[in-house]
């Protein structure tokens, strides 16, 4: 079991960070992002590496563009996400990862909007949370760590005995703001990224438990990367 993240711990909580981390929404992602980017003579090749893991109104926002009103881009953009869901599939044993956890104990926190995330859910076949914190839940998205906080909040634990399972740099970095542990997703990633925390390729090897003192922790084999 020493290729576990974080064998000899137990949590109070896990958090999902959702895109790239419990499903697979590149593709869809990057259509959408491709066309608006394209109708705004924005460079495609630079601009979608930009817009994993952080709200909407904050990636356009960046940008710059005069006159352009973010508000409305943001909402058009998520209507055009929940309208092209082709390609959605959830990543390797995630679905019975987290069916097998306590209603209670785990929630997703995620950059998209509350109805984007229930389409992508229903595509992937994943189950929905009874707690999940959308990118409008907060006043500021990743990479501050709001959303964690919020979500700890409502499950009623502390973010330190949280574990956050996060495949992005902004989700990454807010989870590490809230003061979190963090296991890093790299199922969607072509290459191991580079990170100070454990990695898993998928679920497929890695199964949630519940402890004697009814914690949860994590049992199988899973792949591990350390630097």
């Amino acid at each position: 079991m020493t290729n576990l993240p974080f064998p000899d711990e137990s949590f109070g909580a896990f958090l999902f960070d959702m895109d790239g981390t419990i499903l697979n929404s590149i593709a869809a992602a990057e259509r959408v992002w491709a066309a608006w980017a394209r109708r705004h003579d924005v460079d495609v090749e630079t601009f979608l590496p930009t817009i994993h893991g952080r709200r909407a109104r904050e990636t356009i926002g960046q940008l710059n563009i005069p006159g352009m009103d973010v508000a409305a881009e943001a909402i058009a953009l998520a209507q055009a996400e929940i309208d092209d869901v082709e390609g959605v599939v959830s990543i390797a044993g995630a679905e019975a990862f987290l069916t097998a956890l306590p209603a209670n104990r785990w929630a997703i926190v995620t950059s998209a909007p509350r109805r984007l995330a229930l389409r992508r859910l229903e595509a992937a076949g994943l189950p929905v949370p009874a707690l999940m914190i959308s990118g409008e839940d907060v006043a500021h998205g990743k990479p501050a760590p709001d959303c964690f906080l919020l979500a700890a909040e409502r499950l009623g634990q502390q973010p330190q005995d949280c574990l956050v399972f996060e495949d992005a740099a902004a989700g990454i970095a807010a989870a590490e703001a809230a003061g979190a542990r963090v296991v890093v997703v790299t199922a969607t990633h072509a290459h191991t990224p580079e990170t100070r925390h454990p990695t898993i390729a998928s679920y497929g090897h890695v199964s949630p438990r519940l402890d004697a003192q009814g914690r949860l922790t994590m049992a199988g084999i899973a792949t591990i990367a350390r630097p």
